[in-house]
């Protein structure tokens, strides 16, 4: 039988668990107005959807829609490596430990993890993964992938991209931007979310449109030239060309229509603050990481963690050390979040 508790409650555990903002829903629907038309593409809302990313990234931007984060991350990293090759990325990355191997698997490209402080990786942290180049013996570093915002909800500034991407492209190698928060990064440092493309080097973009409110919606977005990506064909052999693309399409246009994108993720970010305000204030209750987007990671005793989670589901992110993770959404709402930090409150209240 279905638990009544965690069914139909706003929770904390992933943005991914909410649903269809109600502007790209309706955005989905209109696309479905009974007319046949053109697959694969071939359609106005792709072509709409794609001169609206073209105009917050510039000029030379190539965008192509996918239908989830893991096929983005491939995709996009595909068209960067080789199987010799390997990819930097940090310690907890997506693509390292969240994705079931695909990268590996589909890549056939090793992953070369570096333990950060704050989920952020920098030249000297990525230097620090680069031995044997030259050697055959040895695997070629040759992509560096960030997360933003990271996994533990820290935000990449502009300049910090901008520095990774100068040492990366000084060795001959790419930048590679795992952007499935990218909306709640771009809030959070009040800049436009095309300022983590080519302005600041990265080579290739995986722009999440699903957690911001999609239903489904991601884009692989690269600044290089299609003649050396091949992207199309490795889209389509990869297994995330849509034929009924403009479904997809639609989402993003609604998304980039009149800055809902913007407002959903300042939302999100906003109930992000509350919640870490309120939480910390609890005797008992300390902050792992800064909330700087939209997660919250905390340190709680098993027992608290067992008991709130009850009520509210949520994920535990290391059980060695009690951090646990709290996501908001663009429809989290002020009573959720003091609702949530209530019984909190009362739990770590019943430890003492």
């Amino acid at each position: 039988m279905t638990d009544p508790v965690r069914v139909g409650r706003r929770t904390f555990a992933s943005d991914n668990w909410s649903g269809v903002h109600p502007l790209v829903m309706e955005a989905i629907v209109r696309a479905n107005d009974g007319t046949h038309t053109p697959s694969y593409g071939a359609d106005p809302w792709t072509a709409e959807a794609t001169g609206l990313l073209v105009d917050h990234f510039g000029p030379g931007t190539e965008v192509h829609f996918a239908f989830n984060g893991t096929g983005t991350n491939v995709v996009g990293l595909q068209s960067l490596v080789r199987p010799h090759e390997a990819i930097i990325c940090a310690v907890g990355a997506h693509i390292d430990v969240d994705e079931c191997g695909a990268p590996e698997r589909f890549l056939g490209s090793k992953l070369l993890t570096v333990a950060t402080p704050n989920g952020k990786l920098t030249p000297d942290l990525a230097a620090s993964a680069v031995t044997g180049i030259g050697d055959e013996h040895h695997v070629q570093a040759r992509v560096v992938s960030i997360t933003q915002s990271t996994e533990v909800g820290t935000v990449y500034t502009v300049d910090e991209i901008v520095s990774l991407s100068e040492w990366a492209h000084s060795r001959g190698m790419f930048l590679h931007l795992d952007g499935a928060r990218i909306a709640n990064a771009a809030a959070a440092l009040g800049v436009d979310f095309g300022a983590f493309g080519q302005q600041c080097g990265v080579d290739v973009v995986s722009f999440g449109g699903t957690k911001n409110g999609a239903m489904g919606a991601e884009a692989v977005i690269s600044f290089r030239p299609e003649s050396d990506t091949g992207l199309r064909f490795v889209r389509k052999q990869s297994m995330q060309l849509s034929s009924k693309m403009r479904f997809a399409a639609a989402q993003f246009v609604a998304l980039l229509t009149d800055d809902l994108w913007l407002r959903n993720a300042q939302h999100a970010n906003a109930m992000a603050q509350r919640l870490g305000s309120t939480a910390s204030a609890v005797p008992g209750v300390k902050l792992a990481y800064p909330v700087q987007a939209n997660g919250v990671f905390a340190v709680l005793p098993p027992a608290v963690t067992e008991a709130l989670q009850a009520d509210y589901p949520f994920y535990v992110w290391d059980a060695r050390t009690g951090v646990v993770r709290w996501m908001t959404s663009f429809d989290t709402t002020e009573d959720d979040v003091d609702r949530f930090a209530g019984r909190l409150g009362e739990l770590m209240n019943q430890q003492t």
